[in-house]
This record gives C-alpha cells, sequence and structure tokens, in this order.
C-alpha cells in the first residue's frame, strides 16, 4: 500500500546544465574560442532556470572578441532571451525558443525567435518610440521592463519581424565598441 506524502510533491530536482546540451553541440557552450563559425543557432526550451546555458551560449558565441565585448553581446542577447520567456508563449510547457548568432567582417547579429506573444497585439514592428525609456524610476510592476531599452541604447542596430505568432527580434554589435554608450560608461568609473 503506497501512502500519498505532499512534501514529496514539492521537491524539485536538480539536473546538470550540460544534460539540456545536443553533444555535437557542446563546443557552442564551452567560453572559449573555438572553430570558427558563421552562423550559430540553438533552441531553448522556455525556462527561465536555463538562463546560465543562454548566457554560456551567447558568451562562446564572442569568444574571440574584448571582455567588454563579451559581456555586452551577452547582457544585451540576455535581454532577448528572458523577452521570450517572460512575453511569449515560449515560456508555455514543451515550448521553445532559438537564438541564432551571424558574425560577419564587422560585427556579430543576434536574432531570437520566440512561438508567439502571449497577449494579443497588432503586427508590425516594434519602434525606440514604443520603449521605456532607461529611466530608474520606470514602473515595473506593468510588466514593461527596460530590456529593449537596453537594446535600443547599446546595440548599433535592432529590429524585429513585426510577426506576433513568430516573432523575430534581432540586434547588431559591431567588433569596435569605441562609439558605443557602454564605452562613455565604462570611461566614467
Amino acid at each position: 500500500m503506497s501512502v500519498f506524502s505532499p512534501e514529496l510533491t514539492s521537491r524539485e530536482a536538480t539536473v546538470p546544465l550540460a544534460s539540456f546540451i545536443k553533444p555535437f553541440h557542446a563546443h557552442y557552450f564551452s567560453r572559449t574560442v573555438g572553430t570558427p563559425f558563421r552562423k550559430r543557432k540553438y533552441a531553448f526550451a522556455g525556462l527561465p532556470s536555463l538562463m546560465p546555458l543562454v548566457r554560456a551560449f551567447l558568451d562562446t558565441s564572442a569568444a574571440e572578441r574584448s571582455t567588454d565585448y563579451r559581456f555586452l553581446f551577452t547582457l544585451l542577447g540576455s535581454e532577448l532571451a528572458n523577452n521570450a520567456i517572460a512575453h511569449s508563449l515560449s515560456s508555455e510547457h514543451g515550448q521553445t525558443y532559438s537564438l541564432t548568432v551571424d558574425r560577419g567582417a564587422n560585427g556579430m547579429t543576434l536574432t531570437c525567435q520566440d512561438q508567439g506573444t502571449r497577449h494579443p497585439m497588432n503586427p508590425g514592428p516594434l519602434t525606440a518610440t514604443e520603449l521605456d525609456t532607461l529611466d530608474s524610476t520606470t514602473d515595473q510592476g506593468k510588466g514593461q521592463g527596460i530590456g529593449l531599452g537596453l537594446v535600443n541604447a547599446l546595440a548599433d542596430r535592432w529590429g524585429d519581424n513585426g510577426n506576433p505568432k513568430f516573432r523575430q527580434v534581432w540586434f547588431h554589435l559591431s567588433y569596435d565598441l569605441t562609439n558605443n554608450p557602454w564605452s562613455r560608461i565604462e570611461g566614467e568609473q
């Protein structure tokens, strides 16, 4: 006879992040300079607990660049991934979102494609005028963060496909950060 135990239903299991990585993609997450690539794509389960894996993917993608570039690329990419989890159907059971890195001669472009918006919205691209500013007094209680505001402020270019069913939001970050606002932040410290 088995007895139902409520405390067993609330326990969590810990699994190594490596168990989510397909063996032939392990080099995507090593955080070291690896084989040169032009394009790299990976689909992530829409789970907030996998953000360390997302950051490892982004950091590894920019591994041959400066520490500042790696940090900034990882920061902006994490914002796109967080938005896919927070605002799209990608966080529903069994759903995913994908990150695609395109490496060019002058910089890298990251595209995040999700499974569609959770809330009804009109088709059409987002614009910088629709974003919250990077003001620290922004009302976070409305579900509006500053993630895309960061992308708008720190990426060279960004945009989206305007399709609420399978939104693709992207940004391009040039390798040369000399004129990037990030460099001015670094110089003020």
